[in-house]
């Protein structure tokens, strides 16, 4: 874990050493990949301090896919941070799920940030709506207008997630990709539907040491941002096409 060496200059405390975070997304739970969860995460309390999902828990968004996922995480005995991602919120039941999360010990970021050891994790769903110059904006028709507002509004709640964290090393958890280079392999018909790069632009803003994402299941493992934050792609189907095979990636931050 994270060992502290006292205050810096600001009063803040100096990690000193590396907390291990394993990270995770598009689990898609369902009682067909129960067993097979419980194998590929069995050895995870020994290889990472915290786990990560960034999001699409679910198939459905339902209550009773997530219940015996939390219970799943729950046993793992590792402390767990997630969002949520576009399918847990396909029946509306968002609130409740995670509800569900929270209730059981596990750090929902929804806008929101979470101190641990040092590190600090600023976290939410994100938007569609394109990278750099083909980013979406909001003019025409008030159905753009709302699309737009959509995902200026998901940047807003990273932004001010990032705003609360007063931490030396700072990690970004997102399910929608910010740069369009981890979502390299996908067909380029679809990049705007899989992430914005107006996530980037807060994290260049405010800063971080590691951006997770998932969503984009056959993008690319590694990029980063226009001021070089290292961004990766860690959907579980993309780690498990992979040789060798896994269900999480660990990091050192």
């Amino acid at each position: 874990m994270v060992r502290r060496s006292g205050p810096s200059k600001s009063g803040r405390s100096i990690a000193t050493s590396l907390m291990r975070i394993a990270a995770t997304a598009d689990l898609h739970y369902s009682a067909q990949t129960l067993g097979i969860l419980k194998e590929q995460f069995g050895r995870v309390r020994d290889e990472a301090d915290v786990l990560v999902v960034a999001g699409d828990l679910t198939n459905f968004g339902r209550p009773e896919e997530m219940e015996p996922l939390v219970n799943v995480l729950v046993r793992l005995r590792i402390p767990t941070i997630a969002v949520l991602g576009n399918h847990d919120y396909e029946c509306g039941k968002e609130a409740e799920l995670m509800r569900m999360m929270s209730s059981e010990g596990i750090k929902v970021l929804d806008g929101t940030g979470y101190e641990r050891d040092g590190v600090g994790f600023a976290g939410t769903k994100g938007f569609i709506g394109g990278f750099g110059r083909g980013v979406l904006t909001a003019f025409g028709e008030s159905e753009v207008k709302a699309f737009v507002k959509a995902s200026i509004d998901e940047a807003i709640k990273l932004e001010r997630a990032m705003s609360q964290l007063r931490t030396p090393k700072r990690v970004v958890v997102l399910h929608y990709a910010p740069i369009a280079a981890t979502v390299a392999g996908e067909a380029p018909e679809i990049y705007p539907y899989l992430g914005s790069s107006r996530l980037a632009e807060v994290v260049d803003r405010h800063g971080a040491d590691l951006i997770v994402h998932g969503h984009a299941h056959h993008g690319s493992l590694n990029g980063a941002t226009t001021a070089g934050i290292p961004v990766h792609n860690v959907a579980i189907t993309l780690l498990q096409s992979q040789q060798p095979a896994a269900a999480y990636r660990v990091f050192d931050v």
